[in-house]
């Protein structure tokens, strides 16, 4: 099984990625929500792998990206969907099966939304839909990106591992978070004033209505849909998926018990075994 990484040269910046699986595989691409990167995905992307599809686990730049992207770029949440259908076109993916967890999950509603064209599947974990963009109470730390330098000084206790586990990343997860990774989510943001800038451009222009009105369009899009939904996740309850469900013209849901918002860290495998099924 072929594994590396390599980076995307975009016109609105670099792009990080980890990419796994034979050359001929089948495309599986990735988005991820803020203030977490492509290894929330590793575990389930190296499986599917190893079932023969070609995996792509980008760094996408919501938080916890490497390098600061071009200074007038569009991160907007229709600016981000128009950077992974530049991501698909640059790498030359079609027939993508495009998977989103959290805000990542809006973003893939977003890219149906500009270009369904290249996607062929989409899967959707726990994450964003209709008015709940974001959910309580992390709406909050949304709102205090509009205030320069406050959300840097609301993160900064961040820096301790018991701040992260049982604090920030705590109530997303229901196994034991690895250090190493947390700490590589929260350190570029408190550490790089470009990934703040870019951040803080996302965050400023997350508005709820935004998201119902692309909801209000989701039946157009023709292609299979699945939605593997923990429904013990506080934050993006089951009935969320439900109206998802309703929403799309062929779509499927399946529980998967045992986990909460960050579903391909707590049962990689039960997702990556879904995700294969779905591909068949």
């Amino acid at each position: 099984m072929a594994t590396g990484e390599s980076v995307a040269l975009l016109e609105e910046g670099p792009i990080h990625y980890r990419v796994a699986g034979p050359e001929d595989g089948p495309p599986i691409v990735f988005v991820h929500g803020v203030l977490v990167n492509g290894s929330l995905w590793r575990a389930v992307a190296d499986r599917l792998a190893a079932e023969g599809y070609r995996t792509f686990t980008p760094d996408w730049p919501m938080g916890s990206h490497r390098t600061g992207m071009e200074p007038d770029a569009d991160l907007s949440p229709r600016g981000m969907a128009k950077l992974v259908l530049s991501f698909l076109a640059t790498l030359g993916l079609r027939r993508v099966t495009l998977v989103g967890n959290d805000t990542g999950g809006a973003i893939c509603q977003f890219v149906l939304d500009a270009n369904p064209g290249p996607i062929e599947r989409l899967v959707l974990t726990n994450c964003d839909a209709f008015e709940v963009f974001p959910p309580a109470p992390f709406n909050l730390l949304f709102r205090a990106a509009r205030v320069p330098g406050l959300l840097r000084l609301l993160l900064q206790p961040t820096r301790l591992r018991l701040v992260r586990h049982r604090v920030g990343y705590g109530p997303l997860v229901g196994k034991a978070l690895d250090s190493r990774q947390t700490r590589g989510w929260v350190l570029p943001y408190l550490r790089n004033a470009d990934v703040r800038h870019d951040t803080r451009k996302l965050l400023t222009q997350v508005h709820p209505r935004d998201l119902v009105d692309v909801a209000s369009r989701l039946g157009r899009y023709q292609g299979p849909v699945l939605l593997c939904w923990a429904p013990e996740d506080r934050y993006f309850p089951l009935d969320l998926a439900r109206r998802l469900e309703a929403r799309f013209s062929d779509a499927r849901l399946v529980e998967i018990p045992d986990s909460r918002t960050f579903v391909p860290h707590d049962q990689p495998t039960r997702l990556a075994e879904e995700i294969a099924a779905f591909c068949l």
